[in-house]
């Protein structure tokens, strides 16, 4: 089971009552009084054309006022023109065009007057624009060739809509373009690539433009694409390969931006709005962007990141949002940054609204105009609509800036003002009326009323009244006593009466009397305090089997007097009540439960005040076994709830709890965990009351006064916790006086003359009776005066006119109905502090380096301070660089020194720079007066690293370097230092200098081979000395892998070693030797009869001699035409060369007797007999070595 909260619309009805309490004092209508503005059109007010045009303009009055309008400043003439006409009562127009007619012809600036005898209100300057959607022009589109793995932006330009239009991409068969990281749409509606692929080429991309108010939607004529790739198949496997591009081909680059172009860019927005800051960029692979904001963070609760974090979006920008914005594009190849200057300017935004002034004759008073924004606004002030200089003399009426003082005022003082501010971004116009009566009090709410107010509730009782002068109103009890105001009750303006926590003892007739110089007039409120509605037994979870009977209770206390409705919901809705369930006043009967009633019930008691709620939840068991048996069958498991708790032993300040323990399901049960809930302060609230061991089941409870107790157990072994016992019946203890005080007792100030005294208040067990309220004393701690004493049963109170910052002693007490706590230990607090009254002086400044300075000063007074002295403060800006020409940002930056100290350091300060700074003091408030501004130089410095160091390699001779001035010289830059050396794997050469004039930023070197590779190292110099370097190093070639470039040097190694060199000299002799011997063995010319070995008889064609035999001679020992020598000795043939096998019938051949080898030396079976009859062999140590077998 469970108690529920109330419902949302409850707590949602009191906040909605509580929201008028402050509402200014309206003159009634039925007095004369001024015009008021109280409808009117935007000030940017777009329509449709397809429509009538409406532009509102309604105002109240007595007499009732009359309309006129003006049109671009000048009188508008609605009887000339058939089309306009104005409402009845009312000044909004009506432009008819059902008769025909352009809207665009009423565009325009707007102005509507409202006026009686007492003056003339204006509403402010509405522009009239009519929507447009025009059509995008016609054009025809080239396909867009495009090389894979480039960037590409598919620009939209849509046609100048009125709003702009909504822009998004689609296919022309109208698929919406998957977008992510790689693709997606900019904020001004391009589509940007950050590389291309070749699936892009798969469909066509058409921007689409949605019209806001003519539903309207037009398509550009669509893209197509065509991809130029090194991978022409599109294969979808590569898509998921861990290294894509490599895979298709593509290079990889380092990051570029797409969109703003260059390095740094400015934007301005208005306070307020929302900033929207974008950065795209292209790469290979797909760069990742990510935010910063230099010199902090980004506003985490305002910041938001779009469109895949290329967009970074602020909400609701304030002046704190300016500075500099960059955003990181990194991929694996490099990164690249682009800075963003924010500058946050203000349209007008009011500080205090001039307000409508009510003064009876000879009264004093004042109407304020304060605003402020970016630039200043200027404040012009008007009366009946008419600038106030041309207006008729009035010598009641002074004119200070942006106050206008009325002294000892007439009833022909009677007038409506304006207030115009206006800056360069816009404007405010605010109308207030001056008007001067004589009214005695009047109650403006029914009279008599009956209030009913549920007991411990908050409340408010009503009394609206009026009069001129404006009335002072007090409420008082039962016709006696003091004013009502302060500790339980508060008054608002409007006279409303709020008491903060209703008690039986508030119950009464409240009257309310308001008083001025004409007389009084008072109202009275009957207020009934009620009993809350409590379900005091409330509906318990249960287990049933199917086709039992289930008994709900649902008890309620209730006051009698208030009628009593008591429903059921089941899961959340109105439970019908069928003839299987029974219905009564305090229970719910289910005969013949089936498994459709499993579910939560809930008991809802309401009177026409209050409700309360109570839940359980049924479980229908579909079979004979329970969940005990179920559970059982587990090895170990939770162990089952305790039952039937008992209490035994009832005492004034103890109790004896006694209980079942459940089964421990194959666990011994550790603990058990005595839990309690009382139905005062937390009802429904369990907390922790006491822990015992796991072989006990009763215990002695120590109880606290005035709580009305409702055990429950739980049992803890190793595997966890029980579900909670069913709770106890209840038990109150009697009540007590507290016997503590609250804790953690402040004094601080919130304003420069009051101080806020704050506590912790009491929970239910240390409150020890009814109507716990708090007794809070205070006295001024130098003065030891009397003590200043109020009963507050919040947790707060604020203590008004007091000194600025001076230590007060406070006691916070607490008391019930028994009594009142002990005498409370005494704390220190202070009332508010105000800004310091006085600067640091004898600034002196004295420059330590070229990046920093010490301060010194002399220290205010302590009674300058008016608070706690928290720093002193520099503020400090660069005014102008040393050197011409060169843009400085003037932002204020500020060092802290906090305490009371007279000397400091500022660092980070920029070299060769003018500087400015101010010194401040600063407390709790805030900074106080800035003292002489004083200017310093700062040195010459070292320069940073130059900017943008480029190293390409336009061939294998030449490398090129490019680099940029660095961003900040800190100085006359004298030149540029280059350092290179070459390396190749372990080994590294000599280093190289190089020394460049100023302005040269460009060198070329000329490789001295082509295999190393060389690393470059640049700084710039200054008088003072070189600045922080960049390093960069060559690319390597495209043909110089790097294993290729290990494999060359262990070469090297290998060749200087000494067995190395032996093996070669070995080699080389064998080789020596055989051809010594086949030269020998050729050198013989011998005739080998071959004849009788040969299939077919021999050609005349056939080269022979007179006995028959073949002649060897040298020339057959040439290599073959067309064949090529290797790199070790061996003849190759181009084709492919011909095995033994392929001569003869059994490719066998044979060795005569002189060791010579003779083939069956037949006609190739594969080739021409032309080719058959060349000879099949050439000279190499292979054949030297067969005929030496």
């Amino acid at each position: 089971m469970a108690r529920q909260q109330p419902p949302p619309w409850v707590r949602t009805a009191f906040l909605l009552i509580l929201l008028g309490l402050g509402g200014a004092i309206e003159i009634p209508m039925d007095l004369t009084q001024p015009p008021t503005i109280t409808k009117q059109s935007v000030k940017d007010h777009i329509v449709d054309p397809r429509d009538n045009i409406l532009i509102e303009c309604e105002a109240k009055g007595n007499p009732a006022p009359s309309f006129h309008w003006t049109r671009n400043s000048r009188f508008f003439n609605i009887a000339k023109d058939p089309r306009v006409s104005m409402r009845r009562r009312s000044g909004t127009l009506v432009i008819d065009f059902r008769s025909g007619g352009r809207p665009e012809e009423y565009e325009g600036e707007y102005q509507c007057f409202a006026r009686n005898k007492f003056g003339t209100a204006l509403s402010n300057r509405i522009r009239l624009q009519v929507s447009k959607s025009p059509l995008w022009p016609k054009e025809n589109l080239d396909p867009v060739v495009v090389q894979e793995g480039a960037p590409l932006t598919l620009q939209c330009n849509p046609p100048p809509g009125l709003p702009s239009p909504v822009i998004f991409w689609m296919s022309s068969s109208m698929e919406p373009i998957a977008q992510d990281k790689r693709v997606s749409q900019g904020h001004n509606g391009d589509l940007y690539f950050s590389n291309v692929m070749l699936q892009d080429m798969q469909t066509d991309y058409s921007c689409n433009a949605r019209f806001h108010f003519t539903h309207t939607i037009q398509q550009k004529n669509p893209f197509t694409l065509k991809v130029l790739t090194n991978y022409p198949h599109n294969d979808s496997s590569l898509r998921n390969h861990p290294d894509m591009y490599s895979a298709r081909g593509v290079a990889e680059r380092t990051p570029s931006f797409m969109y703003p172009q260059g390095t740094s860019s400015s934007q301005m927005v208005l306070r307020g709005m929302d900033l929207l800051l974008e950065c795209i960029a292209s790469g290979v692979p797909t760069p990742d962007i990510a935010w910063y904001k230099k010199g902090g963070d980004l506003p985490s609760d305002k910041a938001k990141f779009e469109n895949f974090n290329k967009a970074l979006r602020i909400t609701n920008v304030s002046e704190e949002d300016s500075g500099e914005y960059f955003c990181l594009a990194s991929n694996k190849m490099g990164s690249i940054r682009h800075t963003i200057s924010v500058r946050v300017k203000a349209a007008p935004y009011w500080l205090d609204e001039p307000k409508n002034l009510i003064l009876a004759p000879g009264e004093d008073g004042r109407l304020v105009c304060r605003a402020n924004g970016n630039p200043k606004p200027t404040v012009q002030w008007m009366v009946n609509g008419e600038p106030l200089q041309s207006a008729p003399p009035n010598p009641n009426r002074e004119v200070a800036g942006d106050t206008i003082i009325f002294r000892d005022t007439q009833i022909s003082s009677r007038a409506v003002y304006q207030c115009n501010t206006s800056n360069e971004h816009g404007y405010l116009l605010a109308n207030a009326f001056v008007s001067v009566l004589d009214v005695p009090p009047r109650m403006l709410t029914p009279r008599n009323q009956l209030i009913r107010v549920i007991l411990y509730n908050r409340t408010r009782l009503d009394c609206s009244f009026f009069g001129s002068p404006i009335p002072t109103l007090r409420w008082f009890k039962n016709g006696q006593g003091s004013n009502l105001d302060g500790g339980n009750y508060h008054v608002y303006e409007n006279g409303s009466l709020e008491i903060k926590m209703i008690r039986k003892e508030d119950q009464g007739i409240y009257t309310c009397v308001a008083t001025n110089i004409l007389g009084k007039a008072e109202n009275q409120v009957r207020l009934e305090v009620k009993d809350p509605t409590r379900i005091y037994r409330m509906p318990e979870d249960q287990i049933a089997k199917r086709g039992t009977t289930v008994q709900l209770e649902c008890r309620v206390k209730h006051d009698p007097s208030l009628k009593l409705t008591v429903t059921w919901l089941k899961d959340e809705e109105p439970l019908y009540i069928g003839n299987r369930m029974k219905k009564e006043d305090d229970s719910l009967t289910i005969f013949g439960v089936a498994e459709r009633d499993q579910g939560s019930y809930t008991c809802v008691a309401s009177t026409e005040l209050d409700q309360d709620l109570a839940k359980a939840y049924l479980t229908v068991l579909a079979d004979q076994a329970t969940p005990t048996n179920r559970l059982a069958a587990l090895p170990k498991g939770r162990p089952d709830r305790p039952r039937d708790l008992e209490l035994t032993d009832l005492a004034e300040r103890s109790v004896r709890l006694t209980w079942i323990p459940g089964d421990d399901n194959n666990s011994p049960i550790t603990d058990y965990v005595v839990q309690f809930e009382e139905d005062q302060f937390q009802p429904g609230v369990w907390h922790d009351h006491s822990k015992f061991p796991g072989s006990v089941n009763s215990a002695i409870l120590q109880l606290s006064p005035y709580v009305n107790y409702q055990f429950r157990v739980i049992a803890v072994n190793e595997v966890g916790s029980s579900h909670p016992s069913l709770p106890s019946e209840r038990y109150r203890t009697s009540g007590a006086p507290p016997e503590s005080n609250p804790g953690d007792v402040k004094g601080e100030g919130t304003r420069k003359n009051n101080m806020e005294i704050t506590w912790t208040p009491m929970n239910a067990t240390s409150a020890f009776g009814p109507n716990l309220r708090y007794i809070v004393k205070w006295r001024r701690r130098e003065t030891r005066e009397t003590w200043n004493n109020v009963t507050v049963w919040g947790s707060r109170y604020v203590v008004g006119q007091t000194p600025v910052y001076v230590p007060y002693e406070i006691r916070v007490q607490a008391e019930n109905d028994f009594g009142k706590a002990p005498e409370p230990d005494t704390v220190i607090g202070y009332s508010g502090e105000d800004y310091p009254r006085a600067a640091p002086t004898e600034v002196k400044i004295r420059v330590m380096n070229s990046t920093a300075i010490s301060l010194q000063w002399n220290r205010v007074y302590s009674d300058t301070v008016q608070g706690q002295l928290r720093e002193y403060r520099a503020y400090y800006w660069r005014e102008s660089s040393l050197l011409k020409n060169l843009w400085v940002s003037q932002k204020r930056q500020q060092a802290s020194f906090p305490g009371d100290r007279p000397r400091g350091v500022v660092s980070r300060l920029f070299p060769y720079s003018n500087y400015k700074l101010e010194m401040v003091v600063v407390n709790g408030r805030g900074d106080g007066p800035r003292s002489e501004t004083k200017e310093f130089t700062t040195p010459e410095g070292v320069p940073s690293a130059p900017r943008r160091f480029r190293v390409r390699q336009p061939n294998l001779e030449t490398i090129n370097l490019e680099w940029d001035h660095p961003e900040h010289p800190n100085g006359i830059l004298i030149g540029y230092t280059l350092k290179y050396v070459a390396f190749n794997g372990t080994k590294v050469g000599k280093q190289i200098v190089e020394n460049f004039s100023p302005n040269q930023t460009k060198f070329s070197i000329q490789r001295a081979d082509p295999v190393s590779r060389y690393r470059f190292t640049l700084n710039a110099r200054t008088q003072v000395g070189a600045g922080e370097a960049v390093t960069e190093e060559s690319p390597a070639s495209p043909n110089e892998a790097t294993p290729t470039a290990a494999y060359t040097n262990n070469q090297a190694d290998i060749a200087t070693q000494g067995w190395f060199i032996g093996l070669m000299c070995a080699i080389a002799l064998l080789v020596l030797i055989l051809l010594i011997v086949c030269f020998i063995k050729r050198s013989r010319g011998g005739k080998y009869p071959v004849r009788e070995k040969k299939d077919v008889p021999l050609g005349p064609e056939d080269p022979k001699e007179e006995d028959g035999s073949f002649d060897y001679s040298d020339e057959d020992n040439k290599p073959l035409q067309g064949s090529q020598t290797s790199l070790d000795g061996t003849i190759k043939q181009q084709e492919s060369d011909d095995s033994l096998v392929d001569y003869g019938e059994g490719g066998e051949g044979q060795f005569n007797e002189d060791g010579s080898f003779i083939g069956q030396y037949t006609v190739k079976k594969d080739k021409d007999e032309t080719e058959g009859n060349e000879s099949s062999e050439a000279t190499s140590p292979v054949n030297a070595i067969y005929s030496l077998a």
